[in-house]
């Protein structure tokens, strides 16, 4: 996320311990952890929510294109046995006798 050298940590932690104390610098630094740490957290939380939301949407859209398929191919086999009723004569193949 950022990128702090070694050098700008021992500067950044310098100058809290002069503005802080000594006294209160080790709970104010367990403190930044403690929320940092939750911060980190909600981000990952956050992340894996997002993620599991667009993973939802990809397989609502797939089922939606299966259905769609599968509702296609009934009226297409619906359609077939409509037009193959019993009784009718049945449609004559098609002669491969033809001369190219």
């Amino acid at each position: 996320m950022f990128d702090v050298a070694f050098s700008e940590l021992l500067v950044i932690a310098i100058i809290a311990l002069v503005i802080i104390g000594p006294e209160k610098l080790p709970r104010v630094a367990r403190t930044l952890g403690m929320i940092t740490g939750r911060l980190r957290r909600y981000v990952t939380t956050i992340k894996t929510d997002i993620e599991r939301e667009i993973q939802m949407e990809e397989l609502q859209k797939m089922q939606q294109d299966i259905r769609r398929s599968a509702h296609q191919i009934q009226s297409e086999l619906n359609l077939d046995t409509q037009q193959s009723q019993p009784g009718d004569p049945k449609p004559e193949p098609p002669s491969h006798s033809e001369t190219r």
